[in-house]
């Protein structure tokens, strides 16, 4: 990792409904689903300016993200996260994100479950 992707601009436990999961019932209601994504960039131009143009801008993130969760119908939290983190490269050119995914309750006596992916630029973006 270069020096010029080891900052991270974060979005910390979004909440979202959605559907997920494998189950009758889980086809058919809305969850409550927690996602929290890391994304690696390079944030020493608007360290400096001080001008959100020149920055990762975590709101339209959150935006595309909730309606992202929002409109899908996953089985599974993988799913899910790898959909988060092709629309954080794909779409937000960070070169580096990890995403987690949770399902708070979703087993009993825990306080949550999910999964947690880190995904880089190549792999989606074909180099060729």
């Amino acid at each position: 990792m270069t020096s010029r992707t080891r900052d991270c601009v974060y979005i910390e436990e979004l909440l979202v409904r959605t559907i997920i999961g494998i189950n009758d019932w889980e086809r058919r209601e809305r969850q409550d689903v927690l996602i929290s994504i890391c994304m690696f960039t390079d944030t020493r131009a608007a360290g400096e300016s001080d001008d959100i143009a020149d920055a990762l801008n975590y709101r339209s993130v959150a935006k595309r993200v909730i309606h992202l969760a929002e409109t899908s119908h996953f089985y599974l939290v993988e799913r899910l996260a790898e959909a988060i983190a092709r629309v954080c490269i794909e779409e937000f050119g960070v070169p580096r994100v990890r995403v987690r995914v949770e399902k708070p309750g979703a087993v009993r006596f825990a306080r949550t479950v999910g999964v947690t992916i880190e995904r880089e630029r190549g792999d989606y973006i074909d180099h060729a």
